[in-house]
């Protein structure tokens, strides 16, 4: 450390987290910084309005607090597992961006793999889901093969 500050290089640490320990925004720091406050985005439909615990923190290898994800307080259900695997469809499709906000390049591949994970529940559940069960999974499934086949679409466009 004696060497660090002999060649002037030092360092600052900055608290870029949107929420406090309490876990309510921080307005202050992003007005400080120039940012506006972000804004909620809505929550999915159905069962998963469900809000989550405040984060939890532990104490990572540097002896900094990290915060960990969130832990819902539901157990995961029918909804939970459609909603899972069709947000992975979309992700392989391309049709959503990466965590970071970059492009994600669609995986066709994968994606009709997951999509196909889909149908075979459905065929598996068949009779023993309620109405508004049958009617999420019919939804997402329709709506998913047809991103799937515009985006193959898309795809054998821009190769010709």
């Amino acid at each position: 450390m004696a060497d660090e500050k002999e060649h002037g290089e030092e360092f600052k640490v900055v608290d870029r987290r949107l929420f406090g320990e309490d876990g309510k925004l921080r307005e202050m720091e992003n007005a400080e910084r120039g940012q506006p406050a972000p804004a909620a985005s809505p929550p999915p439909s159905g069962s998963l309005n469900r809000p989550p615990t405040a984060p939890s923190s532990r104490e990572g290898p540097l002896g900094v607090h990290e915060e960990t994800e969130p832990v819902f307080e539901a157990e995961a259900d029918f909804e939970m597992l459609v909603s899972y695997l069709s947000t992975t469809a979309m992700f392989q499709l391309g049709l959503l961006p990466g965590p970071g906000g970059e492009r994600i390049s669609p995986d066709l591949a994968n994606a009709r793999r997951t999509i196909d994970l889909l149908g075979v529940l459905e065929r598996k559940t068949c009779g023993n889901l309620t109405a508004e069960e049958a009617q999420l999974l019919d939804d997402v499934l329709a709506d998913l093969r047809m991103g799937y086949v515009e985006m193959e679409n898309r795809l054998a466009k821009k190769r010709k």
